[in-house]
């Protein structure tokens, strides 16, 4: 059976045939509806079930709010739970299944919820489950988690095969809605010279206006539109984008667009979705309006819908739920539903106008048609099961008594409209209640402001409570002209002349009829995907949870997926009523971004596969890799970790490297190192906090190694700092560790320090950095020529900007390796050249580049830590020699009263200490030092581990450093260490022995890095 009407339909191309399944069974649509529209063409009205007592459930809604009609679409790599069916775009092929059902939709073992209904009331769950505690793991969970869920999740080894992108936009004004509101505001503020983005989420221009009728400017709205989006297509200032949802709106003018672009076409080229990162001046919210369903018993049964979604399934796919359907409404907006479905040749048996005199000319208009009006009434009980087959009247002053059953198909519903206020609340915009409109609406004293003060979103049209067509485009002008003077522009065109018709007074009413007694209260649904009754807000009222807050999480009102579009606003007026306060002194719950759902890929982006995380690379990466490097994973780099030559082991690699560079001239790509830019007049303090060392006394010039804690007194990060102006300082991490550190900053500014003025940004990548290394590092630079690089002029610790080799560079005099050491930064983009140069005016010192491997044993033999290797999360900076980085002058610093614990405090902690073996071999690494005796789990006490360990070239031995109990007060004296892979529960282990010694294996008196 169809329901397609003869004519009409205008979105739908009726020359253009498109199939489709749904259940596996075989449909046929047009080009142009949703699937929801398809559906209810082919008389499908039974699409889902609910989520607690699985009843039947239909289409309610025809847009976002939608919180039945959600399917599993798609297959294999393409399968997406959890799709509404009323804004999925039908295509060629389009396969959808229902959801929440076992074994058919059509006969649901699960439907025997319903008759437990009476044992299942709004918080049960949290009774039931208490006692006995044993039946918990092995009766309830498993039954809680077999039931839990809407839809499948798709099959974790399918690999979706769409591909996501993120996209940065940045403009002065952005326009979310795209109404006759949000066309009028981008026409004006266009006009004015600002750059406007104007997203819309549907897949069409203009709103209910072109549904709604009226007239503007002399034209239909829908004519209006279509001449409207060719003036704004004509500007260059102004972008248009449709299906793209405004997700959220954050601080500072940031806010996320979801744009679906190939749903309605798979397979097409471009994203399947894109995620829209938007900075912009000024935020203009033209988001309209959602109608509010009626609670009355048996509002859920398949055919009850919205009275606008009925409308628009008539007007703009041609497609109707019924021959008969009965409108019931509270205000003069359901009388246009009834006289569309009249104009198309439908009949309407009744209005059932809870208002005890009814509407105003609408009425009147709708009486001339021949439609019978009643009012006073409404409805006591929905007749039929899986699909509507009648209702029973009542007066809606009385307490249900039954006056007449009226057969019908459909029921239309119109309990008045909500601005949606959800971007405007998402950054702090507060709400007021309109008390003739029996709504909240955006409170334009309390509006969202900027880090100056000023207010930065802005709403209008139907989202700011203006639904008269007239007041909607007179209060998007108003908006539109206010945002672009904010911006400095001048705007001032009048809003074009609208007409429609009057409307009288709405009556709020949310309960159906106003003394209905309990019997009839039970299945009158406030929230229908998750089956939460009028009854159950009224059951949390009396056992004690008046906090909206509370009860929306007693009941779940509000948390299905629709995140209460529908219900929250009547489920806020039950609740008022129950608890005998004013709607405005319950409040609202909270509105949190996304708007609606966002896939998870759109999340993502391109971030997945190889570009998960993506492999990071220097500006010198190639020449690594064609110089035969060896590869080593640091963080998200690779680095070389040698350059092993032909018929060369890596071992003998390194060695050659340490040799040539203690002996001549080495050279490493050190541009991975972490590089923050922390500035502004509060920096020095701030850095003071964030270092154990003063760095606010730095001078500028110069350069401090610093030592960076977390709150918990742990060593998480070392590096030298450098003061490069008043308000300027460089912080350099380690390769791994700028990203987390940057993080931590950021944190603490955010989190806590929030009115500091201090700025940071991550420079790591604007740089490649080299050290130049050896005894001839000085003489290669002034080879170079373009700078003095003397040991008078730039001595140990210090920095200087200059040129060498025709090259802007940072030069600063520090030293991982402990020879006389150069680090020089230039802009990435000139750093392959700088590094060339470098090696062909070093050849005459037999310049040899070395990897991190070289790297960490000359940092070993000198004694420097390793971030990581001597620190594991345990480690504190008194357990590696290092008080004299800790600052006694400072108050405090992150970290500082957590060090004075008593565990951290405690004499006996582990502490760091040079190891030799008695036979100059190499420690096996994370060895642990063995002590008499043995511990509660049978195993042998430790007394110290290896943290580093390594072979020297340099000193023709192995060494190590380790972290041993009381270690600096036992020189000389020999540890047994067990040898790599022994069972700790072993009666005889065999051991290495090694001698306790100072951890700076090489020039203790610094003499050759200060040379």
């Amino acid at each position: 059976m169809s329901t397609r009407l003869a004519k009409g339909g205008r979105f739908t191309d009726r020359s253009k045939q498109i199939g489709f399944t749904f259940n596996g069974k075989r449909f046929t649509g047009f080009a142009g509806d949703t699937l929801a529209s398809a559906l209810l063409a082919n008389d499908q009205m039974l699409l889902g079930r609910s989520f607690k007592y699985h009843r039947p459930r239909g289409l309610v809604a025809s847009g976002a709010e939608e919180p039945n009609a959600l399917v599993g679409l798609g297959q294999g790599a393409r399968f997406e739970p959890d799709q509404r069916a009323t804004t999925t775009e039908l295509f060629d092929g389009l396969v959808a299944d229902s959801q929440n059902h076992w074994p058919s939709l059509e006969f649901d073992v699960g439907e025997v919820n319903a008759t437990l209904a009476r044992f299942l009331p709004a918080g049960f769950y949290y009774k039931t489950f208490l006692w006995p505690r044993a039946f918990w793991k092995h009766l309830y969970e498993p039954v809680i988690r077999q039931s839990a869920g809407l839809g499948k999740a798709p099959h974790p080894e399918v690999r979706d095969a769409d591909r996501y992108e993120h996209f940065h936009a940045h403009v002065d004004l952005l326009i979310v809605g795209g109404g006759v509101a949000g066309l009028q505001a981008a026409r004006a503020a266009g006009a004015a010279g600002a750059q406007v983005l104007l997203i819309e989420q549907g897949a069409h221009w203009g709103g209910r206006a072109p549904v709604d009728g009226g007239r503007i400017d002399g034209m239909d709205p829908g004519d209006w539109v279509a001449k409207t989006v060719a003036e704004l297509e004509a500007m260059d200032n102004v972008r248009l984008r449709l299906r793209c949802m405004g997700a959220g709106v954050y601080d500072h003018g940031y806010a996320l667009g979801y744009e679906r672009v190939t749903d309605h076409k798979p397979g097409a080229r471009g994203p399947r979705h894109r995620l829209w990162r938007i900075r912009c001046k000024q935020i203009l919210a033209a988001t309209g309006a959602i109608e509010r369903p009626l609670s009355f018993a048996g509002n859920d049964v398949p055919g009850v819908m919205l009275a606008s979604a009925l409308r628009d399934y008539v007007v703009n796919y041609g497609v109707s739920a019924g021959d008969r359907t009965v409108v019931v409404t509270n205000n003069d907006d359901g009388y246009r539903t009834a006289i569309a479905l009249k104009q198309a040749g439908l009949d309407v048996p009744a209005i059932l106008d809870a208002r005890p005199l009814g509407g105003g000319a609408l009425m009147a208009e709708a009486r001339a048609l021949g439609i019978r009006v009643e009012p006073g009434r409404g409805i006591a009980k929905v007749l039929g099961g899986k699909r509507v087959t009648g209702v029973a009247t009542c007066l809606q002053a009385g307490e249900g008594a039954v006056l007449e059953e009226i057969p019908c198909d459909a029921v239309a519903m119109s309990g008045g409209w909500s601005p949606v206020v959800h971007l405007w609340s998402h950054c702090g915009g507060k709400l007021a209640w309109d008390e003739a409109g029996a709504f909240f609406r955006p409170d334009a004293s309390r509006a969202p402001t900027g880090a100056d003060g000023a207010p930065f979103v802005s709403v209008a049209g139907a989202a700011n409570g203006a639904f008269h067509l007239s007041d909607t485009l007179a209060d998007a002008e108003k908006a539109a002209v206010a945002a672009a003077e904010a911006l400095g522009h001048k705007a001032g065109a009048a809003a074009p002349r609208a007409e429609a018709t009057t409307e009288a007074p709405l009556a709020p009413v949310w309960l159906m009829p106003q003394g209905a007694h309990a019997g009839l209260r039970m299945k009158a649904f406030l929230d229908y995907q998750n089956d939460v009754k009028v009854s159950d807000v009224q059951l949390a009222a009396r056992e004690g949870y008046e906090s909206v807050e509370h009860t929306k999480r007693y009941t779940t009102l509000g948390m299905a997926t629709d995140q209460g579009k529908l219900s929250n606003i009547n489920g806020l007026a039950v609740l008022s009523d129950a608890l005998g306060e004013p709607v405005p002194q319950v409040g609202t719950t909270t509105f949190r971004p996304p708007y609606t759902p966002i896939s998870f890929g759109a999340i993502a982006g391109e971030a997945r596969g190889e570009i998960f995380q993506p492999l990071r690379r220097t500006p010198m990466h190639d020449w690594h890799e064609t110089h035969n490097a060896a590869w080593e994973p640091v963080g998200h780099w690779r680095r070389p970790y040698c350059y092993p030559r032909p018929g060369e082991t890596k071992h003998d690699a390194v060695k050659r490297e340490i040799k040539s560079t203690r002996q001549s001239l080495g050279i490493l790509d050190a541009s991975t190192l972490g590089k923050i830019l922390v500035k502004g007049p509060d920096a020095g303090r701030f850095l003071d906090m964030m270092y154990t060392n003063m760095m606010s006394t730095l001078p500028v010039g110069k350069c401090r190694y610093g030592l960076m804690c977390n709150e918990n007194g742990f060593l998480m990060d070392d590096g030298v700092v450098v003061r490069l102006s008043e308000d300027s300082w460089l912080c350099h991490t380690t390769s791994g560790g700028a990203d987390h550190v940057h993080a931590h900053m950021e944190d603490w500014l955010q989190c806590e320090w929030w009115d500091w003025r201090v700025l940071t940004t991550n420079l790591t990548e604007q740089y490649a950095q080299i050290a130049v290394v050896g005894p001839n590092a000085r003489n290669l630079l002034e080879k170079l020529g373009g700078m003095d690089v003397s040991r008078e002029t730039l001595p140990f610790m210090q920095w200087a900007d200059g040129t060498l080799a025709d090259t802007p560079v940072r030069v600063y005099r520090i030293s991982f390796s402990g020879e006389l050491s150069y680090e020089i930064a230039v802009p990435a983009n000139r750093g392959r050249a700088f590094w060339g140069k470098l090696l062909e005016a070093g050849a005459e010192w037999n310049i040899t580049p070395y990897g991190t491997e070289a790297l960490h044993v000359m940092r070993a033999e000198k004694g420097f830590i390793m971030i990581g290797d001597e620190s594991d999360g345990t480690v504190i900076p008194q357990d590696l020699g290092l008080s004299w980085a800790i600052s006694k002058k400072k108050e405090d610093f992150l970290g500082k009263r957590a060090q004075a614990r008593e565990d951290m405090a405690r004499g006996d902690r582990w502490q760091l200490v040079g190891l030799e073996t008695l036979d100059g071999t190499v420690l096996p690494d994370g060895a642990y030092a063995i002590a008499p005796g043995r511990n509660a789990n049978g195993q042998r006490n430790v007394q110290g581990r290896v943290t580093s360990t390594y072979w020297s070239p340099t000193l023709e031995k192995g060494i190590a450093m380790g972290l041993v109990k009381h270690g600096p007060e036992r020189m000389g004296e020999v540890l047994a260490f067990t040898a790599e892979d022994q069972d700790p529960t072993d009666e005889k282990p065999s051991v290495v022995e090694a001698r306790i010694v100072s951890p700076v294996f090489y020039d203790p008196e610094g003499e050759k890095q200060n040379v």
